[in-house]
């Protein structure tokens, strides 16, 4: 290959930029840290995915949906495996890059505080919209009801993610 980081160009870079170009090539990232003034190398993607459903094998998760009765759940208010592949569910989570984020170390921490966002924002909906009519009383009722469904379920898909991205077993 003839690219602007090949070994045709390395003889003519520094040697720190040989480095990071021969680490490049090999889809690790040399990265420089701020507090230890040192390189270190971050771990590509796909080892973080396959750390992932490691674990998630380790911990039998879906040894537990099916004794639940998970699936048979889902497919009672209608949403089968082949119903999933007709919306195309699955590529549009790849897409959408719901597979990089659960992978990703920060996502439990962003969901435990969109959680708690949501948590608090359906009282202070209650609090700050007025209560004139039955209209203005349905609202902060469906206002309250979705904020604390979905406070609560980004907290425990917070929980959830930290669990499977935890390294003890």
């Amino acid at each position: 290959t003839s690219g602007p980081l090949s070994s045709d160009h390395t003889p003519n870079m520094a040697p720190a930029m040989r480095m990071l170009s021969t680490r490049a090539m090999a889809k690790e990232v040399t990265v420089i840290g701020f507090k230890d003034k040192g390189f270190r190398t971050k771990q590509s993607s796909t080892t973080k995915r396959a750390q992932l459903l490691s674990r998630v094998e380790e911990l039998r998760l879906l040894t537990k949906a099916e004794q639940a009765g998970l699936l048979t759940l889902a497919e009672n208010f209608g949403l089968s495996l082949g119903k999933i592949e007709k919306l195309g569910l699955l590529s549009k989570a790849e897409d959408l890059g719901l597979i990089a984020a659960a992978s990703d170390p920060g996502t439990p921490g962003a969901l435990s505080a969109a959680g708690l966002a949501l948590l608090a924002l359906g009282p202070a909906a209650v609090y700050l919209l007025p209560d004139d009519s039955a209209t203005l009383v349905a609202v902060q009722v469906a206002v309250a009801a979705l904020c604390a469904g979905g406070g609560a379920a980004a907290l425990g898909a917070s929980a959830l993610l930290g669990d499977l991205q935890s390294k003890k077993a």
